[in-house]
């Protein structure tokens, strides 16, 4: 939070055309909290004073902000700002000095004004904008206005949570449980939905009215439709004989129920008392909630519900990062708690050379980390650190570094950074001509895709996982919630040409090693069984199939 506001406090600035200094020396702070291994908001304004890169103005700054929550000068500019103007700050592509132009010369203060701008062809009227420029800024508002209302299911847990405590408190709700798409554990979420027992349906609604968090109404259907904090919410009211029934319908697809109503009407199975007893009733096997989506009963007979993956069957972690490239703790201490949390062993991928803005590793700094891994192995033992890259995948599609480098990993992580707006014939090529490369162990996160945010490059995914399938390539999932790529919808196809999927967090802090659920929660969606993931193997398993990897090279 802190670093946001240091962020939009320098795009303020920018935008009001202040000191340039000043500018530069705020932005600069919003970068190195951001990068802090310390939690600045506990910290003494005598402590921020010795912060790298705050500076004593800036400690000022924010211990106001520790103290009051804002920055009397942040208030101010927000005062001077429409604010359609501050959330067009918000858009890919649009920093201060073009938002200014925007606001100044073509008089558009709001998102939608500027939408419609480029419709109407104008903001290739200004300077520095051209057609090609109106064009991405276009793509970039559809994509924002087409994902209005969604949360993360990271950020939409924390809502989640919070309403169950709430609802919990009420003496008479005798039972509650979260359904619909949060239960399905889908990667973005629109509604949360709740099924609640009570014997007191008025004293519900009534403290809920009285409740600032919550906005909504009673409809006829013994539903409750409303908001909290502005993101919409469902509350189903039922007794205790309808409970399963209710659970089992909101938390299923259409789809899904439209499967079970091909077999028997869904009137007919009202009365059964478990989620249990409706599948039994349509000769079905009990579908887990997170499986309920658009598959018919041959594909779910097909998958292994009880050997899907679950969170205590990952041994450790290939793709994380340290302070060697932009990771905000130091290979030790990621090692460590790596290791306090029971894993075996952790795969070190930092950031190669062409990553400049990633402060990637050159050849010498490659060699001090693996002199570092070899001190630690024997420190840390039986623990394993394995020594990896990310290695970014060139426009050409070439890794980024000699032969002779690139054997001296135990793993190579393949993924795309840099220049990602492709054709899907040019990224189809790109991600081959990695995978095909012998020292290509995984290749990570496929598209690219930031949910919410930024789609991804376009694929065939049949294609790309042919070719991993080919030679011997693991996918990565990356379980970081704004990426969890591949999607899960692939899995399945992955599965069946026999490809392994690594579940990483990416982890550029220790506490980035907890994305991990995230990732496997989806990988269950997909069907990903136990056997199928690739660091559900043991220390001894990976090295195993590391150096079998290796060994076909050197043949």
């Amino acid at each position: 939070m802190i670093a946001r506001t240091l962020r939009l406090l320098s795009q303020l600035m920018e935008l009001q055309e202040e000191n340039p200094f000043k500018i530069k020396s705020v932005a600069n702070a919003a970068f190195k909290v951001d990068k802090s291994p310390v939690k600045i908001s506990d910290l003494s304004l005598e402590q921020l004073e010795k912060v790298d890169g705050l500076g004593k103005s800036i400690a000022l700054k924010v211990d106001e902000l520790n103290r009051t929550g804002t920055i009397e000068e942040l208030t101010q500019l927000l005062a001077l700002t429409p604010a359609g103007i501050v959330e067009m700050l918000s858009i890919k592509g649009l920093g201060p000095k073009k938002v200014q132009i925007i606001w100044k010369q073509l008089n558009i203060e709001s998102i939608g004004e500027l939408y419609y701008a480029c419709n109407e062809n104008r903001l290739v009227e200004a300077k520095g904008f051209g057609l090609k420029t109106q064009e991405e800024i276009k793509k970039v508002i559809e994509f924002t206005m087409s994902n209005v209302g969604k949360l993360l299911y990271s950020q939409a847990e924390v809502l989640n949570d919070a309403i169950l405590m709430g609802l919990n408190t009420i003496p008479s709700v005798n039972k509650v449980s979260t359904a619909g798409q949060f239960a399905r554990k889908c990667d973005i979420i629109d509604n949360l939905i709740f099924v609640l027992e009570t014997s007191n349906e008025a004293e519900v609604v009534s403290i809920l009215q009285n409740d600032e968090n919550f906005a909504g109404s009673l409809t006829s259907e013994n539903t409750w439709l409303g908001t909290y904090h502005n993101f919409s919410i469902e509350l189903k009211f039922c007794n205790e004989a309808d409970y399963a029934w209710n659970m089992f319908v909101s938390t299923s697809s259409e789809t899904h129920l439209n499967e079970i109503a091909n077999v028997k009407p869904l009137e007919s199975l009202k009365s059964l008392t478990t989620a249990e007893e409706i599948y039994k009733s349509v000769n079905w096997p009990y579908i887990l909630p997170e499986l309920r989506e658009d598959w018919n009963l041959e594909k779910l007979q097909s998958i292994d519900q009880q050997n899907l993956i679950r969170l205590e069957d990952l041994k450790g972690t290939i793709h994380n990062h340290s302070t060697y490239s932009d990771g905000i703790h130091t290979l030790k201490e990621m090692a460590v708690y790596c290791k306090e949390l029971g894993y075996e062993y952790l795969g070190i991928c930092d950031h190669s050379k062409s990553a400049f803005y990633a402060n990637g590793l050159t050849e010498d700094r490659l060699l001090l980390q693996h002199q570092e891994i070899d001190k630690l192995n024997q420190e840390l033992a039986p623990f394993r650190i394995f020594k990896g890259i990310e290695s970014d995948i060139l426009y050409d599609g070439s890794l980024d570094y000699a032969d002779e480098i690139l054997a001296s990993f135990d793993l190579v992580v393949a993924s795309v950074h840099s220049l990602l707006k492709m054709t899907k014939e040019k990224a189809n090529e790109r991600l081959i001509q990695a995978i095909e490369n012998p020292f290509t162990t995984v290749l990570g996160h496929p598209t690219g895709r930031l949910l919410l945010a930024r789609e991804g490059y376009p694929i065939d995914h049949q294609l790309i996982i042919d070719a991993c399938s080919a030679n011997n390539v693991v996918i990565e999932l990356n379980a970081n919630p704004l990426r969890l790529d591949l999607d899960w919808r692939w899995i399945d196809y992955a599965l069946s040409k026999n490809v392994m999927i690594s579940i990483n967090p990416d982890a550029h802090r220790k506490e980035g090693y907890h994305d991990m659920k995230y990732g496997v929660n989806v990988a269950r969606k997909g069907g990903l069984t136990k056997n199928m993931c690739f660091n559900a193997l043991s220390a001894v398993e990976i090295a195993e199939k590391f150096v079998s990897k290796k060994s076909l090279i050197k043949s």
